[in-house]
């Protein structure tokens, strides 16, 4: 993992589990061009300490987050690529946006500043596979390797198309998570055309909630069949159970809960849980006002009154809203809560509100330990993915 709570797993998990956000003010462009100061930036990553200068000059933000989030998962997994495994291990990304600062930088050259020429390798630094191509290249995997862009449900599409191809045997393993890097000033001026930023910080749930903050980074997780990661020995921080998806067909940018309720019972139902099996759910939670009602009624139409033994949280108040790499920063999250036995809290939490009337664990981690989780995600276009996660045995 890397996002504005930490560059890597531990790093990232000791602020979640203190509940610290790393929502803090704008630096990558000057807030006073814009109607919001606040994101969740990463913070102090040198480019230099990762890369070589000539990669440094080819990889967009974007990329380097996924290659910096995927060495670690490997370097943790012990994982060591045979010939016979490079050619059956999948690279599953996803990227809603694809390589935004490098392509703002450049229309600015052509537009702003009126030059006739870019930059020679835009077209690379700015194609979303780029993350999921230099991570082939990087561990020289050659099985199928592709990107997923479905806006805020990407990297959740990502992981649970990989674990059907692992499952399947389609794949032997897979790499596999999402990426973003979102601050740009013409980006965010789009953004900020929508009104849906918040103009201090994101408390999903809370009854006085203003909006989403937007984040970047990466998070990847290394797929293989259970037997298969016992036989070597490695390191199991959970299991993946099911994956569900759906579309609203609905509204570009208005959620439906009927959409999201599609995909929750299909995500149990393909794991082969009960609803009562489940003890956390991850929640897209997003801090806008159509979005949390709108998934408080999806959750108590699937799970009835199980929903009000469930512990809910969202850590988007506290990595932000990684666009692309969202779903894949709530899989970690939801991973590393069942692992420790400690659900992350709804930070910034202030006023409850009635149409948000489920336990968001605000404000302060909770130790609980429960077998079975979700990690929601629910994009822009209704498109729709969950994740269901069983805890490793102690």
């Amino acid at each position: 993992m890397i996002c504005a709570l930490g560059s890597n797993v531990a790093g990232c998990w000791k602020e979640l589990a203190a509940g610290r956000p790393g929502i803090r003010r704008l630096k990558a462009v000057d807030p006073a061009l814009l109607r919001f100061s606040n994101a969740a930036e990463v913070t102090g990553f040198a480019p230099e300490e990762h890369f070589e200068p000539s990669r440094q000059d080819l990889l967009d933000r974007f990329a380097q987050f996924a290659l910096v989030a995927a060495r670690e998962a490997v370097r943790d997994s012990g994982v060591e690529f045979t010939n016979a495994l490079r050619d059956s291990t999948a690279v599953v990304t996803g990227c809603c946006l694809g390589g935004q600062t490098a392509e703002d930088a450049e229309f600015e050259i052509l537009y702003r500043q009126g030059r006739n020429r870019v930059h020679p390798l835009t077209i690379p630094r700015t194609m979303a596979n780029a993350g999921a191509s230099m991570l082939s290249m990087e561990f020289g995997l050659r099985g199928p390797a592709f990107t997923l862009s479905t806006a805020c449900s990407s990297s959740s599409h990502a992981i649970g198309l990989a674990f059907q191809m692992v499952r399947s045997g389609a794949a032997e393993m897979a790499l596999a998570g999402g990426s973003e890097a979102p601050f740009s000033y013409g980006l965010l001026k789009a953004w900020e055309a929508m009104r849906v930023i918040s103009t201090d910080t994101c408390r999903p749930f809370s009854r006085d909630r203003k909006g989403m903050i937007l984040g970047e980074g990466a998070a990847m997780v290394l797929l293989e069949p259970w037997e298969a990661a016992q036989a070597r020995g490695a390191r199991i921080h959970g299991e993946i159970v099911g994956f569900g998806m759906s579309s609203d067909a609905h509204h570009i940018t208005q959620p439906a809960a009927e959409g999201a309720a599609l995909a929750i019972a299909a995500a149990l139902r393909d794991a082969g849980l009960a609803r009562e099996a489940i003890g956390y759910i991850n929640a897209h939670g997003t801090g806008t006002l159509g979005n949390d009602t709108t998934e408080t009624r999806a959750i108590r139409q699937v799970f009835g009154a199980h929903a009000d033994r469930l512990a809910l949280s969202s850590t988007k108040s506290l990595h932000g809203h990684a666009l692309g790499a969202a779903g894949a920063l709530e899989a970690a999250a939801t991973l590393l809560a069942l692992r420790e036995g400690v659900i992350p809290p709804t930070a910034n939490y202030t006023e409850r509100d009635p149409e948000c009337d489920l336990d968001v664990v605000p404000n302060t981690a909770r130790a609980l330990r429960v077998e079975c989780a979700l990690s929601n995600s629910f994009a822009f276009g209704g498109l729709n993915a969950v994740l269901a996660f069983r805890a490793h045995p102690a």
